[in-house]
């Protein structure tokens, strides 16, 4: 079944066409990797399926119900949930503090986002379990900026899982850590979202991230979907051996 599905969808700036007449359609239930060069269109996909662009044309349905025009906040309540390749987070609350932040969002307590001293139990113990999840517990009272890449990276994930999407869209991941640091953050983010059935789209330059842990694979150049398959067929794929700048054939 399609979770997400886009129809001719389309975004511009001048004469760029970042996003140029996509199809693009997610299964529920699946890890996918959305991969191309810089400016081939990734991230603009997503910001236009997210709701931080609009698009220009076409249609975003999701869980069949269309929501093209929805606004960020709409589909954050529709299940639809990202991350960003900057770490997006308040520096100056702890870890628990980011989580319940999400939380209090999520129950749409936004009056209370600030009064974070009165966060009742529940909140505290749903946002320690999540940090739990994410190997990050022993850092719940470490300020957000004095956390390293990695542990920022974990809780920015962390933040976007605790909205409870049923789709959650993953920007990059692991750019900016060490590659020591890299399978560990993967093998926790790849067990969280399929322990709890979390549909999830990874945004990735790192080739070995995408064939190691994502089934399905859809490149994307000029804005376009160049190919769309398993990592084998993508590995062997001359296309987009030819258009990935940076990629080894043999990654």
């Amino acid at each position: 079944m399609s979770l997400l599905q886009t129809t001719k969808l389309a975004k511009s700036f001048g004469d760029t066409h970042a996003v140029d007449r996509v199809d693009f359609s997610v299964r529920e239930g699946e890890v996918l990797a959305l991969i191309g060069s810089n400016g081939a269109g990734k991230t603009t996909l997503v910001n236009v399926i997210s709701g931080l662009l609009e698009p220009d044309s076409g249609t975003i349905r999701f869980l069949e119900r269309d929501i093209t025009s929805a606004s960020i906040h709409e589909k954050i309540a529709a299940g639809i949930a990202r991350s960003f390749q900057l770490v997006n987070l308040f520096d100056k609350l702890s870890a628990m503090d980011n989580v319940a932040l999400s939380i209090f969002a999520r129950q749409g307590k936004t009056r209370r986002l600030f009064a974070i001293a009165d966060a009742d139990a529940e909140v505290r113990g749903e946002a320690a379990g999540i940090l739990e999840q994410f190997g990050l517990l022993p850092k719940a009272g470490v300020l957000a900026g004095g956390l390293s890449q990695g542990e920022r990276k974990l809780l920015d994930v962390a933040v976007a899982y605790a909205l409870k999407p049923k789709l959650l869209f993953l920007d990059e991941p692991t750019s900016g850590v060490s590659t020591r640091e890299k399978a560990p953050i993967m093998d926790i983010i790849s067990h969280v979202v399929r322990a709890e059935r979390i549909t999830a789209v990874i945004i990735e330059h790192d080739m070995d991230v995408v064939f190691t842990y994502c089934p399905r694979i859809v490149a994307m150049h000029q804005g376009a979907i160049l190919a769309d398959g398993t990592p084998e067929e993508i590995r062997n794929n001359e296309q987009v051996t030819a258009n990935m700048l940076g990629t080894d054939r043999h990654a």
